[in-house]
């Protein structure tokens, strides 16, 4: 066939095409435009602000980017005054190739119109990461399960947090499940090059970073170690060159925020109610954790792809107990877990399926907020102590619940209610 054959073929946009991107296309702007009116009225954006901030200063102010004046920024941002010392300092910690990212944004002068366009962006990134846990838990849901765990990943608890603070944890649980699927589909060198984007903030994913290194140095996937190396040369040479002396400021702004972050970790929590134990249960809590990850990755290594994504799920979950500072924001990183609960329940349940998926949902949406006005109305510590430990935990159990369901033969007990011998 020639080229004038297929262009003879060719033809343009039906109506009915130029209307439904027309409606897109508004749609998109009306989302903007909305968040945009959201970022200048609600308080917060103090994660994008300080990510916009040390951009800005290394832009336009000729100021170290890691400096105590971009922090100062942040802390008057929340706290309205320079955080005492057993406060957290909000000090930048990304590596520099990281702080480039963020310079389209610093172009923005104004902070609301960049907050906005970031809120704007964490919501398709939130709506994406649930069509890519639902591929990954190899399960086909209604649609009326498709809306409410779309609606439950923008407006659940702990994903306004991530919102209103505009925390890049939406983005990193994006680019995790993309190297899952990338993995998948045996596309390794892209996995590996996306691997390197998340190797840092280690409070979110560190334990994960490690199951996927190590799981692809146990399966022999040299392609994606290939793309690691790739991926890390070139970001490395891009920001040196970009600034030279990057290297000492990073190291002393991670130190620093390590140790500002010691009063937010799992140990103060539980110093907190055992005041007088000498026992270090929060450091085997840790170790135990850890272990059950590794003994985890060794079982799934020649095992189907769906355990492969149920160990991601348990590493993304265990992390904030591994001795990290605790930030209630980071736990979007729990929605694959809540998708493969979900999954289990509507596969296993036959008779009352829809039913027993409805209370996983409510129970999962419900609960953060209900222990939230409890906690403002009664102003007591158990109640924000249950707020920042009782998710992971909670994942963790029902990751587990999960596995025992699989392995179990008899039939769910919600299925026997109401059944006479």
């Amino acid at each position: 066939m020639s080229f004038q054959d297929i262009r003879k073929i060719r033809r343009g946009l039906s109506p009915e095409e130029i209307r439904l991107l027309g409606l897109i296309l508004l749609g998109i702007i009306l989302l903007l435009a909305l968040n945009i009116f959201l970022a200048r009225i609600l308080p917060g954006g103090e994660w994008l602000y300080l990510r916009w901030n040390g951009a800005r200063a290394y832009l336009f102010e000729q100021v170290e980017p890691y400096s105590t004046t971009v922090a100062e920024r942040v802390q008057h941002l929340v706290y309205g005054r320079n955080a005492f010392s057993s406060e957290y300092g909000y000090v930048l910690n990304d590596p520099f190739y990281i702080v480039l990212l963020y310079t389209p944004l610093a172009l923005f002068s104004d902070f609301s119109l960049a907050r906005g366009i970031w809120m704007f962006l964490s919501e398709a990134a939130l709506i994406a990461s649930v069509i890519f846990s639902i591929r990954l838990s190899e399960w086909e849901p209604p649609r009326w399960i498709y809306i409410s765990l779309i609606a439950s990943a923008i407006f659940g608890y702990y994903s306004l947090q991530s919102l209103v603070s505009n925390s890049p944890t939406i983005f990193l649980l994006f680019i995790y499940l993309s190297i899952l699927l990338a993995l998948r589909s045996f596309n390794d060198e892209l996995a590996g090059a996306l691997l390197f984007l998340v190797a840092y903030q280690w409070e979110v994913g560190a334990a994960f970073f490690l199951f996927i290194l190590f799981a692809s140095i146990a399966s022999k996937r040299w392609r994606a170690l290939g793309g690691l190396g790739m991926s890390l040369f070139i970001l490395l040479v891009v920001s040196f060159l970009a600034y030279p002396s990057w290297g000492l400021p990073y190291v002393r702004a991670v130190l620093s925020d390590w140790y500002r972050g010691v009063n937010l970790n799992l140990n103060s929590h539980i110093s907190f109610w055992f005041s007088n134990s000498r026992f270090p249960i929060a450091a085997w809590v840790a170790l135990l954790l850890g272990m059950f990850v590794f003994l985890e990755t060794l079982g799934a290594l020649r095992s189907s792809f769906r355990r492969i994504f149920w160990v991601a799920a348990l590493s993304l979950a265990v992390t904030p107990l591994l001795g990290f500072a605790i930030f209630q924001s980071n736990y979007v990183v729990l929605l694959p877990a809540l998708v493969l609960v979900t999954a289990l329940v509507w596969e296993r349940w036959r008779r009352r399926r829809a039913l027993a998926a409805a209370l996983v949902l409510i129970i999962a949406f419900a609960a953060p907020f209900i222990v939230s006005i409890y906690n403002v109305t009664m102003n007591e510590r158990v109640y924000s102590a249950l707020l920042t430990l009782l998710p992971p935990a909670a994942a963790i159990v029902a990751l587990y619940w999960m596995r025992w369901q699989a392995v179990r033969a008899s039939r769910p007990w919600i299925e026997q209610v109401g059944i006479r011998p």
